[in-house]
């Protein structure tokens, strides 16, 4: 083959189209699809991604690659055709897709060098490398590609014996540690031993460690296991006896733990009916969409975890995803108690090296089940046997950038591709999604008893005005205050819960009623106590909390609204003798505190644990009898068709906290709108009825799942700018689709400016447009050039979660 066409690494539309590069003769036959190149570009050099090659090529001057930065390919055929799918469905760039498949190690600055495999040793190799490696253990791999034993380079890759080593720039340079091997006979170690004189006690029990195993030893263990020095085993080593090597360990961020090996548990009736059709599904080879609806503690997990284990015995592979906030080491030990080493764990808790440690772990077959967020979906397996998505509503699914891909319709399209089941798992699933069930589009499996046939928690709404009008102006009711004295008295434990989703403490003056806005941004700052500094969430603006209100200069100028280090402040008022753990941003910001913090609580080490949406899900302590939420209805008020949809979703999962185990739970929920259809029906843990509810109004007002939804939002720094681009772009399409879309605005965001930018946004509402994607791919076409010369910005949302 001596062409390649390549997707080159830059973001406008003119370029995002395949360019044709000859392959260099000594890459003939090496270069392959999903391979990442250097190619020039004009006056530059560019990274972009082989994928396809060929014989001929249309065009007639052709530039040569000019550099190989993979070996092996980093997107396999299947990843390949999913970059395209995405660019379709989402209208991003080619290049914005591949990129987004990848973990950051790939895309960051780098070196590349080649060694010798970790499990693999010199005398493996083929007689031409053995040469290259006689006085490097790496070799640069710029070199070596032009070296004229490349190919037999790649064939020694492909057979595990040489392996690519990406030095990225701080972060990700593979770890080593020093390793000890004996490389004299077990006849010449006993022969040296016998000669040893009598003092040499710790060369002696080295030599015997040595006699006695075979397989290398890390320096530190020996040290360790035969209570010897350093010096005895560099003696040894310049005697010829051993070798010291430096090897590659993976950063395992779980190294530390120990997990208890745990073994399948018998299922319910409900459950064993419900792993049914999956089992059907993964014996026949067939792609069928699951909704798994069960209620809180209706042991989902325990199905995923045997559904895989039916997949692993198959030799296939399998991918759970989890929302980032349910990551939590609960859940790893479910997985890694189950599967052990065959688990790899994806999450943004982990560092730049441990991510693409993991990846390639993955990509090397080395384990067989990925357990990780969002973009785990994009793990490099080549063999699936199931996708698992777990809370299938949560919003975090949803990418809010480029590419804006949803990770349910990414895990879907990769069933269909592979012929494997895809699972989708919760309690509250969104209202698009049981809509297809109740279709037939997908199958509904349901779990309607918690195991064990505990009950589900009671829950008891509190008006918070009837506790206003009493004279109570804590932020603990009565009832919420008796029960949580109740517990501390029984030695139980409890969970507050503070709804902190669009709310903030903000800060007021008493006397003039200024309120502090960020100067960029049309949104007041959020006060935070712990280090006293006023803070925009959207720009990161930050300054300190003033003595004096900058307007009137009254000095009663004080914070308005409730943030979790108040309500521990009132707790160690009313309730002295509570040990309380606070989990928010300040407290779990550096590495491995959310993990410390939830050890603790589970060790019994506070009574209480308070906290806002990172505690809501995934977490089961037998000791949690009571939940309290808060502040319940803060998230009603917020401009979004899904407000009382995601109320009642939070409120059901963080009431699936108490009771989970032995012990009855109770659910103390505190509100000022205890009317709310959404606050009630929680109560009674009726979905059923809440779906009925909650769809009547979304056809009333031609909202998904009736309607589809597109956002576009235009920014500029000027108002008039940003305000005609958005009626060009209503216009436009008004005239393109017809008249059952209906177009609305263009107005104003709900937050009109960000970071000195203005923003208005236009929302189309449709059922079938058939000309809709070519008339938004038109929009961008033709204000590109404006928007990399000017100021402007134009997103196009398909299908938004977001709508701020």
């Amino acid at each position: 083959m001596r062409y390649a066409s390549v997707i080159v690494d830059l973001k406008v539309s003119q370029t995002d189209r395949s360019f044709d590069y000859e392959i260099p003769h000594e890459w003939r036959g090496i270069i392959k699809p999903g391979m990442r190149v250097v190619v020039p570009f004009g006056s530059r050099k560019l990274q972009g991604f082989v994928v396809e090659v060929k014989d001929e090529s249309a065009v007639k001057k052709v530039k040569a690659i000019d550099e190989l930065l993979d070996p092996t390919p980093v997107l396999n055929e299947e990843l390949l055709k999913l970059g395209e799918w995405l660019t379709e469905s989402t209208l991003c760039f080619k290049i914005t897709a591949f990129q987004a498949m990848l973990p950051s190690a790939l895309k960051a600055n780098y070196q590349k060098e080649l060694l010798i495999h970790k499990d693999r040793s010199y005398e493996h190799l083929h007689p031409d490398i053995q040469t290259l490696f006689q006085k490097n253990k790496k070799l640069d791999l710029n070199k070596a590609c032009k070296s004229p034993y490349f190919h037999v380079i790649q064939k020694e890759i492909e057979a595990g014996n040489l392996e690519v080593q990406y030095v990225v720039k701080q972060k990700t340079n593979k770890r080593t540690i020093k390793q000890i091997k004996a490389i004299a006979s077990k006849k010449e170690l006993q022969a040296f031993l016998s000669k040893l004189p009598k003092q040499a006690n710790k060369q002696k029990r080295i030599l015997q460690f040595f006699i006695e195993n075979d397989d290398p030893i890390p320096l530190k263990k020996l040290l360790e296991e035969v209570q010897c020095t350093v010096s005895s085993v560099k003696t040894l080593i310049d005697k010829k006896m051993l070798l010291e090597e430096e090897v590659e360990v993976y950063r395992d961020p779980y190294e530390k733990e120990h997990f208890e090996k745990t073994n399948p548990l018998p299922l319910t009736n409900e459950q064993t009916k419900a792993i049914q059709p999956i089992l059907a599904s993964l014996e026949k080879e067939q792609h069928d969409v699951f909704l798994m609806y069960g209620v809180t503690g209706s042991g989902k997990t325990e199905i995923y975890l045997q559904a895989i284990e039916e997949v692993l015995k198959k030799g296939k592979e399998a991918i759970v995803l989890v929302p980032e906030i349910s990551l939590t080491p609960q859940m790893v030990q479910r997985f890694k108690g189950r599967f052990g080493s065959k688990v790899a764990v994806l999450h943004s808790g982990l560092s730049t090296g441990e991510k693409y440690d993991e990846w390639r772990k993955i990509d090397r077959g080395e384990v067989k089940l990925v357990v990780g967020a969002r973009s785990a979906i994009f793990a490099p397996f080549q063999n699936i046997g199931i996708i698992i998505i777990d809370e299938e509503h949560e919003t975090s699914y949803k990418q809010e950038e480029n590419p804006r891909y949803h990770a349910r319709e990414v895990a879907i399209y990769r069933g269909k591709y592979h012929s494997c089941p895809v699972v989708l798992g919760s309690a509250t699933p969104t209202l698009e999604s049981y809509a297809r069930a109740q279709k037939g589009v997908y199958n509904l499996l349901t779990l309607t008893e918690r195991v064990n046939k505990r009950p589900l928690p009671t829950v008891e709404i509190v008006d918070m005005r009837e506790e206003l009008r009493k004279g109570n102006r804590t932020m603990f009711s009565e009832s919420l205050y008796t029960k949580l004295k109740n517990r501390l008295e029984n030695g139980e434990q409890a969970v507050l819960f503070l709804n902190k989703r669009g709310y903030s403490s903000f800060v007021m003056c008493r006397d003039c009623g200024f309120v502090i806005s960020c100067p960029h941004c049309d949104i007041s700052l959020t006060y935070h106590r712990f280090d006293e500094k006023l803070k925009c969430h959207y720009c990161g603006y930050e300054e300190m909390m003033p003595p004096h209100c900058p307007d009137c200069k009254s000095k009663y100028i004080r914070f308005f609204g409730t943030g979790t280090q108040r309500v521990e402040e009132e707790i160690a008022k009313v309730l002295p003798e509570a040990r309380v753990i606070r989990m928010d941003n300040d407290t779990t910001s550096r590495k491995g505190a959310h993990e410390k913090l939830l050890k603790s609580f589970g060790r019994k080490e506070a009574d209480i644990l308070l906290g806002t949406q990172m505690i809501a899900k995934g977490l089961d302590f037998q000791d949690v009898t009571l939940v309290g939420v808060l502040t319940a209805d803060t998230m009603l008020h917020l401009p979004d068709f899904r407000a009382s949809e995601k109320t009642f979703q939070l409120l059901t999962q963080v009431s699936g906290r108490a009771g989970r185990h032995t012990l009855p739970g109770e659910v103390v929920i505190q509100t000022y709108v205890p009317e709310h259809y959404s606050i009630q029906l929680a109560q009674r843990h009726d979905y059923a009825l809440f779906f009925q509810k909650e769809m009547y109004i979304r056809k009333l007002h031609h909202y998904p799942p009736y309607y589809y939804l597109v956002l576009i939002t235009v920014s500029h720094q000027e108002v008039t700018k940003a305000l005609s681009t958005a009626e060009h772009i209503s216009l436009f399409m008004k005239k393109r689709l017809s008249d059952k879309a209906q177009i609305l605005g263009p107005v104003s965001s709900p937050i009109p400016r960000i970071n000195d930018r203005y923003r208005y946004q236009c929302m189309i509402k449709y059922k079938r447009e058939s000309s809709l994607y070519e008339s938004l791919k038109a929009i961008l076409k033709h204000y590109q050039q404006e928007m990399n010369q000017t100021d402007l910005t134009i997103s196009i949302d398909l299908n938004p979660l977001m709508l701020m």
